[in-house]
């Protein structure tokens, strides 16, 4: 009845999205790539396993973590800022080899928004995907890797940035000068409803579609941030004020909320 997942990576989303299934009563394995944070899974009812990944190597009982498994959950963001070019798509199909020796027949990737790249105006799950950046291009390379797997039955989700506990684009824009962007709408997703996404597609098998996953709230980013660096008691950001007619894109979350779901948790509470 698929009541055992796997959650690899657990970490900012991984690990309470893990709790949470837990308390849903699945049974629930995560990873880590911390030795030290193991008990801390298991302190929470989920089988810890260490696993990492590089271009050429899982490191860690990839076949014990997968070994039994229904569903997993492919949590594991691409880390290819400040100059790293890492392949993420060769640890994809590292991770890939491994699932097709595995008893899983269902996966949930989460990927990112990112893989709509420039393209600008309301941007739904029918958009045609453009990916600019590295990050984007080889999330959606991932994205095809499983879905167009006829064994597999995949749930792509796109989130747009994440907000949550410790975690808020405001504080990484504070005090930063003359930023052009000033009148682009905003597409955020706090984690509670990160969360209640990944689990409603779960619950009610969503497979083989894909997800935007932002909260259906746009205001433009520099009265969005001014408020929230503020309410944060941090120093806001500069926007150069040019009076814009508001442009970028406008993420829409058509897949969830055209089958009567909702979220529930405000980017601005």
């Amino acid at each position: 009845m698929n009541r055992n997942i796997g959650v690899l990576g657990c970490g900012w989303l991984g690990l309470p999205l893990a709790k949470t299934l837990v308390e849903q009563s699945y049974f629930v394995k995560g990873t880590t790539t911390s030795l030290e944070k193991l008990p801390i899974l298991e302190a929470e009812g989920i089988t810890p396993f260490q696993i990492s990944f590089s271009p050429v190597a899982i490191v860690g009982d990839i076949s014990g973590f997968l070994a039994d498994l229904d569903i997993l959950i492919v949590n594991i963001p691409p880390r290819l800022r400040s100059g790293n070019q890492e392949s993420y798509i060769d640890k994809m199909k590292l991770l890939y080899g491994a699932i097709k020796k595995s008893t899983i027949s269902k996966v949930v990737f989460v990927s990112s928004t990112s893989v709509y790249g420039s393209v600008l105006g309301l941007v739904s799950e029918e958009t045609v995907t453009n990916p600019t950046t590295a990050s984007g291009i080889q999330l959606l390379q991932s994205e095809k890797l499983f879905s167009s797997d006829d064994d597999l039955e995949t749930a792509i989700v796109r989130f747009g940035g994440l907000i949550g506990p410790k975690r808020h684009p405001a504080t990484m824009l504070s005090g930063r000068k003359n930023l052009t962007n000033g009148d682009d709408p905003i597409n955020l997703i706090h984690l509670d409803d990160c969360i209640h996404l990944i689990s409603t597609i779960i619950r009610y098998g969503y497979w083989g579609e894909i997800f935007n996953g932002v909260f259906p709230s746009h205001p433009i980013k520099r009265d969005y941030y001014t408020k929230e660096a503020i309410k944060l008691g941090i120093k806001p950001p500069d926007y150069v004020d040019k009076k814009e007619q508001k442009r970028g894109k406008v993420i829409q979350s058509r897949s969830f909320l055209n089958k009567g779901h909702a979220f529930h948790t405000p980017i601005d509470s």
